[in-house]
């Protein structure tokens, strides 16, 4: 397990990179963390360092968003918050994002625990004081 601490906002383009390096190379990535924890503020700043160009927003009602890299590769940022039946991934295909190679971000991903792949990434995000948000990677 690794842990990172990101004390304000102006340490996340740090702590991304950092994220990054522990992850060596997986894609499948889930974020646990309370409401308001971060899991979407740190999901944009990943996308950015990626080379996403595009407006990163939570896909809480369209369920995935796919976003392009300026290398030409994608990125999909998923949100289970409003699941509520297991069906429901099946139907939009959640296995062929998993599938795919490419980045995949989810948050609330607990909704679907049963179903994530064994080489899913874990990070959880514990609230502190303030703006500090503690990531325990998994």
């Amino acid at each position: 397990m690794q842990s990172i601490l990101i004390k304000d906002k102006k340490q996340l383009k740090v702590a991304v990179r950092r994220i990054l390096e522990c992850i060596s190379g997986q894609k499948i990535i889930a974020f646990y963390g309370q409401m308001g924890a971060g899991k979407t503020t740190i999901i944009k700043a990943l996308c950015k360092t990626l080379g996403v160009e595009d407006i990163v927003s939570s896909p809480t009602f369209t369920l995935v968003n796919e976003y392009k890299t300026t290398g030409g590769t994608t990125i999909y940022h998923i949100d289970f918050y409003r699941i509520r039946k297991i069906e429901e991934v099946f139907d939009f295909g959640i296995g062929e994002y998993f599938a795919s190679g490419s980045y995949c971000f989810m948050e609330w991903p607990e909704l679907i625990e049963e179903i994530l792949p064994p080489e899913t990434v874990r990070i959880r995000i514990t609230v502190g004081d303030k703006e500090q948000r503690r990531l325990e990677i998994l």
